[in-house]
């Protein structure tokens, strides 16, 4: 990517993100966003499809973020409550960014974008776990579980209790 092209997406991620802020993803024009971000509606096609395109390539690039915590993806099976601890450090390294992409109609898509991604490494590195109804229900369990279940309680029992409460029930679940 060349220069100009950095300062072009910079310039429309830091608009977008600002716009976000304001308002419902639904409600942010393309027009606005270009008139903020100074560039021209034909640049920003020559990027993205639509504001959905360009919300979601941003949203992966934090879950990828969010997911570089996770020293490997075959902890969630191996060490839930080690694998727990690590999604949960780079959620909270991204807290100000998820809280502004995945705000309102976005909210459930954080679970199922951390979910896919996992089970897609996983499944890379292990095809033969691919179709394991074991691996499949323990890894979404505990992503969309556990994600739930936090933003549940986290305001009312504070982080270090929910998430103990987490790992008491993932060393549970390891020990049957």
């Amino acid at each position: 990517m060349d220069l100009r092209e950095m300062k072009t997406k910079r310039s429309l991620f830091n608009a977008f993100l600002h716009l976000r802020t304001k308002k419902p993803l639904e409600r942010i024009s393309v027009k606005e966003l270009c008139e903020l971000a100074e560039i021209s509606k034909a640049t920003f096609y020559l990027h993205y499809r639509d504001i959905y395109d360009l919300s979601k390539n941003l949203q992966l690039n934090v879950i990828k973020d969010i997911l570089s915590y996770l020293s490997s993806p075959g902890k969630l099976l191996e060490e839930p409550v080690t694998a727990n601890n690590e999604i949960l450090s780079g959620f909270y390294a991204n807290s100000n960014i998820v809280n502004i992409l995945f705000g309102d109609s976005q909210f459930s898509k954080l679970p199922e974008c951390i979910n896919n991604e996992i089970k897609n490494t996983i499944f890379r590195e292990h095809p033969e776990l691919k179709d394991d109804i074991h691996t499949n229900v323990s890894i979404t369990y505990q992503i969309m579980g556990g994600f739930y279940v936090y933003h549940e309680y986290n305001r009312q029992f504070g982080h270090q209790n929910v998430s103990s409460e987490i790992n008491k029930l993932l060393e549970r679940l390891k020990d049957q």
